[in-house]
């Protein structure tokens, strides 16, 4: 009879098989009640699961991130049931856990409605508050299908025809729905404590466009209703700070169907694209990177020895001319090989790091398409790092340190590192996964770093670590990777000569920082709400005059500003001054110098911040330092004095 094992390491001793709930119970009331789900040996299970073997075991709770998700699964069949009681003509067909909340996709004969979102909102609270218990069913696969036939539900159908015959198919109840589920569920429908419907959008069947248009109804859901009020702040704070919305206010970029998932960047946005260009060059040749520039156009039989052709054919825009086929660049990793195998390189050539910022294009899906977050063209700050097998730890540490730099300068020092390890389906022997991957390890403890493992996770061509930041608000944003590649060097071709005069493959690690400047660039929209750090601003003073008097020595010390590399501008019209400094606030211009009569004539500036904190008077060369100072600290002075800006 089974012996179970706690998390602490204490031990429970059953004379009959027992259920997860019944092990919640023993250990005490509260935590019974607490329990949505266990996990047994590693996988997730109801809490009526029955144990009857020697097992681990411990009890997940809505504080656990399985246990959040056990909600979220839930609530989506919690929507199921909302829907089909008050529209029992729509079909449901799938609804998953995504980030945050979860959806799930009907199809139904007319859009659905905000009051239609707000009733059926209603109904869920009705259901979760009459607390039906949720239970587990086991069914042939084609009894299953009949079953849900039978009922109309012809999507359902489909998804069960398509599971193996010999499989089982497991089904949850709540009172009179059922849906197909792996599960684990909450124990009942009152378990689910706090949730909201968020939005309705379009989803074609199975995600091909060839196929008809669904409705997909997305909810959030959280362990507690304070939780789930402190998410729907923040998704209020990320709506104002929509880098779209903020964009367009302050004339940085604008898309058009013309060209979709493409920018047009205007004169502000280009600026900030070019300072961080400029930025990311200086420490690239600072950490030893040679810059070199690749075709956009490739013939399309490159793609295919390196592999990409079979795995992504489908994002790659192809084009064909004079009997030969082509695709638009989407990655740069093939390029960088070939200029790799430019003249026969010696160990003593190694490392050897090529960085481009090299533009790509990807046929991303229409509906995907997110202003800068989600695009079809892009630029990537990337590089790639041939070595030895011996160089890969040295090479990730230096590169991590480089990468912390790069973050800081940028106003952000919470940084999250994960290791992905190897998948069942991989090239290269264990034993060079073994050392590539205890290499990444080490770099990253070497550096007293928290990182979290993703086993299975890598790439097929080897294991990678992911750095993921936060922003102001609380978001992840996954932007930098460091990954070894076994297969493409080899693939591609490219040798070296070791010490001992033989031919071999040298490693390669892919690594970026920013990923791509469009997405970096709206993630930087949103932190800093469209008010950028000095270094960063399209314009970093404005030269305001009182009256036409002062027009002259306006231009003059804009003029003086500009000789010493600054970026800035006067506004000379005939307006009020009150009138200017709102507008240029709205623009986010970190300073605004004022001169009247009494700075003419002293031939100093008066100086305000965006935030309209007024500095004073001072000397031209007094102003200047100041910039000076604030430019070369970067973002780090915004994360040391937040209201500074």
């Amino acid at each position: 009879m089974p012996d179970i094992t706690l998390p602490d390491g204490s031990q429970r001793h059953y004379d009959a098989p027992v259920s997860v709930h019944r092990v919640a119970e023993d250990i005490g009331p509260g935590l019974a009640k607490a329990a949505l789900a266990g996990r047994v040996d590693g996988k997730l299970v109801d809490t009526d699961y029955v144990i009857d073997a020697n097992s681990d075991l411990a009890i997940v709770t809505g504080r656990d991130e399985e246990g959040l998700e056990v909600i979220r699964h839930s609530c989506a069949h919690l929507l199921a049931q909302a829907v089909k009681d008050l529209f029992p003509e729509a079909q449901v067909t799938i609804g998953p856990v995504i980030e945050d909340g979860f959806y799930y996709d009907f199809a139904f004969d007319r859009p659905f409605t905000p009051e239609d979102l707000e009733k059926i909102e209603a109904r869920m609270q009705e259901i979760a508050k009459a607390d039906y218990p949720v239970v587990r069913e086991v069914m042939d696969r084609d009894e299953a299908v009949d079953f849900f036939r039978g009922m109309g539900e012809e999507y359902k159908a489909e998804i069960i025809a398509s599971i193996p015959s010999a499989e089982d198919i497991s089904l949850y109840r709540q009172d009179d729905f059922i849906d197909l589920c792996r599960g684990p569920h909450v124990p009942s429908t009152g378990k689910i404590p706090a949730f909201k419907l968020t939005k309705v959008a379009g989803a074609y069947w199975r995600g091909d466009s060839s196929n008809e248009m669904l409705q997909r109804i997305y909810g959030t859901a959280w362990a507690s209703k304070k939780d789930l009020k402190a998410y729907l702040r923040r998704m209020e704070e990320a709506e104002k700070r929509d880098h779209r919305k903020i964009a367009k206010r302050l004339g940085l970029f604008h898309m058009q169907e013309e060209a979709p998932g493409m920018a047009f960047w205007h004169p502000r946005g280009w600026t900030v694209y070019q300072a961080i260009e400029q930025y990311m060059r200086r420490q690239q040749n600072r950490h030893g990177y040679r810059e070199i520039r690749t075709p956009q156009v490739v013939d399309y039989s490159l793609w295919q020895k390196s592999g990409h052709a079979d795995k992504f054919g489908d994002d790659m825009f192809a084009l064909h001319a004079e009997e030969r086929d082509y695709a638009i660049k989407p990655m740069n990793c093939p390029c960088h090989v070939q200029v790799f195998n430019q003249g026969l390189k010696s160990y003593r050539d190694l490392p050897l790091r090529l960085a481009e910022f090299g533009s790509c294009h990807r046929n991303e899906p229409s509906g995907s398409l997110h202003g800068l977050m989600r695009v079809r063209g892009f630029t990537q700050d990337d590089a790639h790092i041939f070595c030895t097998e011996d160089q890969i730890q040295g090479e990730v540490a230096d590169f991590i340190d480089f990468l912390h730099e790069v973050y800081a300068d940028f106003g952000f020092d919470e940084v999250i590192y994960r290791l992905s390890t190897r998948p069942e389906q991989r090239v290269g022997s264990d034993e060079i996964w073994d050392k590539a991957e205890k290499a990444l390890a080490e770099a990253l403890d070497s550096k007293a770093l928290p990182w979290e493992l993703l086993p299975g996770e890598g790439a097929f061509y080897g294991p990678k670590i992911e750095f993921s930041l936060k922003d102001c608000i609380g978001r992840i944003w996954q932007l930098g990777t460091i990954q070894v590649d076994f297969s493409m060097p080899g693939r591609l071709d490219a040798q070296y000569v070791a010490e001992d005069g033989s031919r071999q493959v040298p490693v390669m690690l892919h690594r970026a920082i920013l990923g791509s400047f469009e997405r970096f660039i709206g993630i930087l929209i949103e932190h800093y709400e469209g008010a950028f750090p000095l270094w960063l601003a399209p314009e970093q003073a404005v030269v305001l005059n009182i009256t036409d008097k002062q027009a002259p020595y306006a231009q003059k010390v804009t003029e003086a500003l500009q000789n010493k590399g600054f970026r800035a501008i006067n506004d000379l019209r005939n307006e009020k001054i009150g009138f200017k400094i709102r507008e240029h606030t709205i623009q986010k211009v970190p300073y605004l110098v004022v001169v009247g009569d009494r700075e003419s004539e002293t031939q100093t500036v008066a100086v305000r911040t965006r935030s309209g904190e007024d500095l004073g008077a001072m000397s031209l060369e007094a102003f200047s330092e100041r910039l000076r100072e604030e430019e070369l600290s970067r973002g780090r002075l915004l994360v040391d004095q937040p209201d500074g800006r």
